[in-house]
């Protein structure tokens, strides 16, 4: 690839060609395997995300895992699927989606094991022993004879056949994320073989070996064959480590793989949040792989920054940067380090929102970049969006994440638009829940949209402009947006109450807002957490950290249960249990006065007592939506002054994620201008062909 003239010299050793096997990759951006939640239920639709970051740059794209055959099937979740010849043409449709822009289309084939319980074929999962899979179903798994170990073998001989078939250029062998067979062998805490697969590390190796060897056999001639390999499960000498075992195999097999896809286990410890670690978190741990071959080693490390990404090269740690995260935020990274404009890069913030559609069944979507998931089914593309068809003013009262979103994309399709913030500081929620513990990386949302709209002349942008109904008029735009966002609610309304208590204020009852303005709280602070998010957590982080004693109650089993969508449940329990808060699950708030907090067992009703200083409520958040219903009060009024259309967007119509706000505010923008049928389903369904 020819240099650009725009791009920093400093960066040209990242857009260096890498050999890998047979074939070549273009740079060294090198989407790793990653879930969606489309795979092969919404085949267009993951095909055309992954031809997006081909657009975008990624030299190497990669599936999500990809089951082999039907004795390790993943249902519920969504991924992809190689069982025979009939799934071949939506991979290949993919892999024409990737070729056309000229990158290497990658297939990473996955025999699960016990982490899998089967309910869709409804067969005994194989594992080297019968133990419980690893779910919630009262399941175990069949231990496998050799005569299985060769099957298991021909059907990844086969689909590895069948990934050349569909044009595959880069094949996997999986051993990572304590998710497949090949790694469960190696972990001794599973293997109790006796035979030559099991024992010594060479035997409990053997089947990945075998694995690699009938990969290359089959299909090396033309396409490279890639390893996913766990180097270390952080469980110390319960699991593998970097230390000892994970680079013994690194050893054993240095040369037989064209590359190392190199991490650590389980998933959760892979996909970690901002919150809980920094950028190249990894590197500790993988950092040995390069001395020990010569084959191109690829690891990720959530990087965003162009200058972490060409030290991992220099310092010797890494060939390939290796992206999921990243590459979701936004796909034509590499192309904006390429054309010199990294101002541009819409950097990753680390919530793992989009792990959450995994966990929930459900496509794909990124708190960052709103088109994630929507790249076929709404045709919206990360970089371009249509030109408005008309010359026309849109005012916009609000400038949190809906209201920054709606104004950067309005701007860009070419509308006059008028950002009127009651605030200094641009942001809304996320200009206060930025400075919560673990949660600065937030603020990418706010600085990435206020950059782009500092380069668009026809955005304005009215700091400390508290808007009425009688300005609204006054300035009397096309069209008007209210984006007031929404106030945590102080009267305890939520799930498990949405009626709400009767408590007065002089009773020492708190909102995150109140905390997120400076309050000071007097301890013991007894947390309700009746949003499930990690509103409730981080702050009794914050209280912790300021002397505070915490009980945190809440309504749920479990502390913070949606988290377990993002991967963070765990560290999160692990950080209140060791800063010495309190949890008391499975209760309701029913009272709070003169020191004394009411608490009602959500099964069995029974009543007890908390003592503690103040109550800090974290249950639901009411819209301000006051201007919007006044605003739609008086349709005579906004047509006299010329306004042909009033919406509200994001928090102060249905609060929810940033995410969310993000994606109301940018679909605004997308639609407005645009014939919209309200009857009509707004976007391309995939619906699945019925057989002869």
């Amino acid at each position: 690839m020819p240099l650009d003239s725009r791009r920093d010299p400093r960066y040209d050793i990242l857009f260096e060609p890498v050999r890998i096997g047979p074939v070549t990759a273009r740079n060294r951006f090198y989407q790793v395997p990653h879930c969606n939640g489309m795979g092969h239920v919404y085949p267009a639709a993951m095909a055309e995300m992954r031809g997006i970051k081909a657009e975008g740059g990624w030299a190497v794209i990669s599936t999500e895992e990809v089951e082999i055959h039907h004795t390790s099937d993943v249902t519920p979740h969504i991924e992809g699927r190689l069982w025979d010849e009939s799934d071949i043409p939506y991979h290949a449709r993919m892999v024409e989606k990737v070729h056309e822009h000229g990158s290497l289309a990658a297939i990473e084939l996955v025999y699960q094991g016990h982490t899998v319980a089967n309910r869709y074929s409804r067969v005994a999962p194989l594992s080297s022993r019968s133990i419980p899979v690893d779910s919630i179903d009262p399941v175990q798994t069949r231990a496998m004879d050799k005569s299985d170990i060769r099957a298991i073998r021909r059907w990844h001989r086969n689909a590895a056949l069948n990934a050349k078939k569909a044009g595959y250029d880069i094949v996997y062998v999986y051993a990572g994320h304590n998710l497949c067979i090949a790694q469960h062998l190696i972990a001794k805490r599973y293997n109790q073989r006796t035979d030559e697969y099991g024992g010594s590390l060479e035997n409990r190796v053997r089947l990945f070996r075998e694995l690699i060897e009938d990969t290359k056999e089959a299909v090396g001639d033309s396409c490279a064959v890639a390893v996913r390999f766990a180097v270390d499960e952080l469980l110390g000498p319960d699991g593998i480590t970097a230390e000892s075992e994970g680079r013994e195999v690194v050893e054993m097999l240095a040369e037989m793989p064209d590359l190392w896809d190199v991490n650590v286990s389980d998933w959760e410890n892979d996909s970690v949040t901002a919150r809980f670690a920094d950028e190249g978190y990894q590197e500790s741990y993988i950092s040995f792989v390069k001395s020990l071959t010569s084959k191109p080693v690829v690891g990720v490390g959530r990087f965003t920054s162009p200058d972490a990404m060409v030290s991992q090269i220099k310092r010797g740690v890494l060939d390939m940067i290796g992206a999921a995260r990243p590459s979701i935020a936004d796909p034509f990274l590499p192309k904006k380090i390429e054309e010199g404009r990294l101002e541009d890069i819409r950097e990753c913030i680390g919530c793992n929102i989009c792990v959450s559609g995994d966990f929930s069944i459900a496509p794909i979507r990124c708190t960052q970049n709103p088109t994630k998931g929507e790249e076929w089914r709404r045709k919206w593309h990360p970089e371009r969006i249509a030109k408005a068809k008309a010359e026309e003013s849109v005012l916009i009262i609000g400038a949190g994440p809906s209201g920054l979103e709606a104004a950067r994309a309005l701007g860009e399709r070419g509308y006059k638009v008028m950002l009127a913030e009651a605030e200094r500081d641009l942001g809304g929620r996320i200009t206060r829940e930025c400075r919560l513990p673990g949660l600065s990386t937030y603020a990418r949302v706010r600085d990435w949209r206020q950059g782009q709209i500092d380069k668009l002349l026809g955005v304005e942008i009215f700091r400390e402009s508290r808007m009425g109904l009688d300005e609204i008029l006054e300035v009397a735009p096309d069209h008007l947006a209210i984006a007031t966002g929404a106030d945590w609610r102080r009267d305890g309304s939520g799930r498990s109450d949405p009626v709400g208590l009767n408590l007065s204020e002089e009773r020492m009852i708190f909102t995150p807002d109140d905390v997120m303005a400076g309050a000071d709280l007097p301890g013991p602070v007894l947390i309700f957490d009746d949003d499930y998010y990690y509103m409730a957590n981080v702050l009794a982080d914050l209280l912790v950290s300021q002397g505070k004693e915490v009980i945190f109650v809440t309504s749920s089993d479990s502390v913070a249960p949606f988290t377990a969508y993002t991967m963070e449940q765990g560290r999160i329990v692990t950080r209140l249990l060791e800063q010495g808060v309190r949890i008391v699950t499975g209760q309701e708030l029913d009272d709070f006065e003169g020191g004394k907090a009411t608490l009602t067992c959500t099964y069995t009703g029974k009543e007890t007592a908390l003592e503690a200083a103040s109550v800090l409520l974290v249950t639901s958040r009411e819209p301000n939506d006051g201007l919007l219903q006044q605003a739609k009060a008086v349709p005579e009024r906004l047509l006299e002054a010329g306004i042909k259309s009033v919406q509200g967007i994001g928090d102060c119509v249905a609060p929810g994620t940033v995410a969310a706000a993000v994606y109301d505010g940018h679909r605004y923008a997308r639609n407005l201008g645009e014939e919209v049928d309200p009857d009509e389903t707004p976007f391309l369904r995939e619906r699945t062909a019925l057989p002869d």
